[in-house]
Order: structure tokens, then sequence, then C-alpha cells
């Protein structure tokens, strides 16, 4: 589907989960913030830098995100290392696939 990440003010426990075994990674909002309050609109193109920190072996925190005029700080909601694993890999699959070979 295209889609890389999804940005929310929370996640029940099992949709984090499967969106991280998808290869898409899970974001937050910062306390306090939604989309309304920083005047998100659904219609803008987001950017997102930081997340190659994962490629070194650590979970980053936050990542920043740009969507046109509102910038932020979003948590990342990768919460163990095992999950930072299947997210490398592209997904629970890939991450499985490569094991096999």
């Amino acid at each position: 589907l295209g889609v890389r990440a999804v940005i929310a003010e929370s996640y029940e426990r099992i949709h984090r989960s499967n969106l991280i075994g998808m290869g898409v990674l899970p974001l937050q909002y910062p306390d306090g913030a939604n989309a309304q309050s920083l005047g998100l609109t659904g219609e803008e193109s987001f950017g997102i830098t930081g997340i190659t920190r994962l490629n070194d072996g650590a979970i980053p925190a936050t990542v920043h995100v740009t969507a046109g005029d509102p910038e932020f700080d979003a948590l990342v909601r990768i919460d163990t290392p095992g999950e930072a694993e299947y997210y490398r890999h592209g997904g629970i699959m890939q991450y499985v696939l490569r094991s096999l070979l």
C-alpha cells in the first residue's frame, strides 16, 4: 500500500504490534498534541528523519516529523529490541524468510 508510518494519539497493543509486523513505523504525537492542534488536515506530505538510528542497533525515543509548515518530534512506538529487528527487516515475514537463508 505504500504506507511507511502511522502517526496516532495512542495505540492498542495489538494494533501497534501489527503495524511493526507489516514493516510500518508506529509513531505517536507528543503529549497533549494531535492532528487538530498541530493544524494537520491529512493533505500534507510527511517527512520523517532520525529513524535510521535503528540501523545502528539503537531505538530512538523520537523522530522529527515535517508536514509542510508544522514540524514536531513524534514518539517512536517500537518498544522492544525484538520489534526493532522486525522493523529493520521490513516486517516479521521478511525477518523469518531472511533467518531461513
